[in-house]
C-alpha cells in the first residue's frame, strides 16, 4: 500500500533522528578518557560522576535526606522489601535496612514523612530529626484504590506549598481503542476510562484513606505522567508525559517506520487546575510544531486538530521515556542550571526497527518559571553502548533523580540499581 505520509515530514524526522536522538550532540568526552572516568558517563566540563550503590535491583525513584542518606524504591519488592534505606558512609551509600512490602516507583520526603506509593496506593511514614524512620512497619495510608490494570500503572507524585499532594494515574490502554494495540481499531467514543485514568488527581497531602471522591480530578488527557515536579518559581505543576505508541504498526496507511520512530512528542507541560492535554484525541508533533488528530480518531497524519487542548511548553523526540523530572534549587552547579528542569530519560521499546533512544538526562534552562532554551544532553553513557537496538542491551537505564543536601545530583537506574552522583567541581 503507498504510504500517505508526507514527504516532508519523513524528511524532517529523518534528520531529526540522525541530529538528534542517535548522534551524541552533549558535552564531548576528555581526551584520553577511560571508559570508567566519571563512572563511564560523559558530562559537561568541571562535573564528576561516581557510583555510591549498585545491585540494588530495580530503583525507582529516591528521596535524599539532609544527612545525605537515601531511600530507593524499588519497582518490585525484593526480599520482602521495597524500600531501601542507604546510608551515607564516606561518600558511598551502605544499605542499612529495608521496609515497605510493596513496589512501586514514587519517593519523596515532604513535611517530616516519607512518602512512598505502590501501584495503587500512597504511603507515608514518620521520620525523627536525622531524617530517619520512626516505625517502618506502621505506615500511613494517605491514598488508597487507586487504579492498577498493569499498564501504566506507576502512581508517581509530588507536593505543591499549600498542603497538597498531586499523584498521576496513568491510562491502562495505548489509544483508547475498541481493542487496544489491534491495527486499524478505531478509538472508543467519549473514552471512557478518562474517568478514572489518564490524569493527575489532586489530594490532601496530611489526610488518611483518601480516593477518588475525595480528591480533585486535577486534570486530564494525560497519557501517563512518571516525572513531575512542582516549579517554586511559577507555583505551578510541571510533568513528563509518555506519548503514545505504535503509530506504524496500527496504522501503516499513514506512518512509516521512520515518522513513527520519533513521532508523537514526549511532553512538557504546565499543570493548572482544570486544564487537558488531548490524550487520546489528539498527539503533539514536534517537528511540525502542531496538535495532530489521533488515527483513532479521524485523523490521518496530517491533520490537525481543534485547537481546544493544552500545548506543551517543550517537546522531545517520540519513545524516550521520560521517567523523572526535578527543578533544580541547589547552589553547587553553575548559576545556568539555577531553577531548571532536569529530565531523566529512560529509554522506550517503540521505535524498532529503528535504534532505541534516550538513556540519558537532559538538562532544560528556565527563566521566571518558563523554559528560556534549548533542551540539551547533560549526562550520556548510561547505556554502554553507541546504538541501542533493544532496550534490554541498555547497561544503565536512567529513572529517578533526587538533589543532594550539598547540591549534587543523584541519579537512578532501574536495570542493574545503580545510583549515580553527579557533581560540579568548583
Amino acid at each position: 500500500m503507498k504510504k500517505k505520509f508526507s514527504a516532508s515530514v519523513v524528511i524532517a524526522a529523518l534528520v531529526l533522528v540522525a541530529t538528534s536522538s542517535f548522534s551524541y550532540t552533549g558535552p564531548k568526552p576528555k581526551k584520553g578518557a577511560s571508559p570508567t572516568d566519571n563512572a563511564g558517563l560523559t558530562l559537561p566540563a568541571g562535573f564528576s560522576a561516581a557510583i555510591v550503590a549498585s545491585n540494588l535491583s530495580q530503583v525507582r525513584h529516591i528521596a535524599i535526606t539532609k544527612e545525605g542518606d537515601v531511600y530507593a524504591k524499588l519497582g518490585r519488592a525484593k526480599n520482602g522489601n521495597g524500600i531501601l534505606f542507604l546510608k551515607d558512609e564516606n561518600g558511598n551509600l551502605q544499605q542499612k535496612n529495608g521496609f515497605g512490602d510493596y513496589g512501586g516507583t514514587g519517593m519523596r520526603i515532604h513535611d517530616g514523612y516519607l512518602y512512598a506509593s505502590s501501584n495503587t496506593d500512597v504511603y507515608r511514614y514518620k521520620l525523627n530529626d536525622k531524617d530517619e524512620v520512626e516505625n517502618p512497619g506502621q505506615p500511613e495510608t494517605i491514598v488508597t484504590g487507586l487504579l492498577d490494570h498493569g499498564e501504566h500503572n506507576s502512581k508517581s507524585f509530588t507536593f505543591d506549598n499549600d498542603g497538597n499532594i498531586y499523584v498521576n494515574v496513568g491510562a491502562y490502554s495505548n489509544s483508547c481503542q475498541v481493542k487496544d494495540r489491534t491495527p486499524g481499531s478505531m478509538g472508543q467514543p467519549g473514552c471512557p476510562i478518562l474517568d478514572s485514568a489518564g490524569g493527575i488527581w489532586q489530594f490532601k497531602a496530611d489526610k488518611m484513606n483518601q480516593h477518588y471522591g475525595d480528591g480533585v480530578h486535577y486534570a486530564m488527557g494525560l497519557r501517563n505522567v512518571v516525572g513531575l515536579d512542582w516549579n517554586q518559581q511559577d507555583n505551578a505543576l510541571f510533568v513528563m508525559q509518555h506519548g503514545r505508541d505504535q503509530l506504524h504498526d496500527l496504522f501503516p496507511q499513514y506512518y512509516d517506520t521512520k515518522a513513527s520512530s520519533v513521532l508523537p512528542a514526549e511532553c512538557m507541560y504546565e499543570i493548572h487546575k482544570g486544564d487537558n492535554a488531548g490524550w487520546p484525541y489528539i498527539y503533539y508533533n514536534q517537528i511540525e510544531k502542531k496538535q495532530i488528530l489521533m488515527p483513532e480518531y479521524g485523523g490521518d497524519g496530517k491533520k490537525s486538530a481543534d485547537k481546544k487542548y493544552l500545548d506543551p511548553v517543550m517537546a522531545f523526540p517520540g519513545h524516550m521515556g521520560p521517567n523523572d523530572l526535578l527543578f533544580y534549587t541547589g547552589n553547587q552547579f553553575p548559576e545556568k542550571y539555577k531553577n531548571g528542569a532536569f529530565i531523566a530519560f529512560h529509554g522506550s521499546w517503540n521505535r524498532s526497527p529503528e535504534p532505541q533512544a534516550g538513556y540519558f538526562v537532559v538538562f532544560v534552562p528556565f527563566k521566571d518559571g518558563k523554559p528560556s532554551g534549548k533542551w540539551e544532553v547533560f549526562a550520556d553513557g548510561f547505556s554502554g553502548e553507541k546504538v541501542v537496538m533493544s532496550p534490554g542491551k541498555a547497561e544503565h537505564r536512567p529513572c529517578g533523580l533526587a538533589q543532594g543536601p550539598d547540591g549534587s545530583l543523584y541519579v537512578s537506574d532501574d536495570s542493574k540499581g545503580t545510583i549515580y552522583k553527579i557533581s560540579y567541581n568548583k
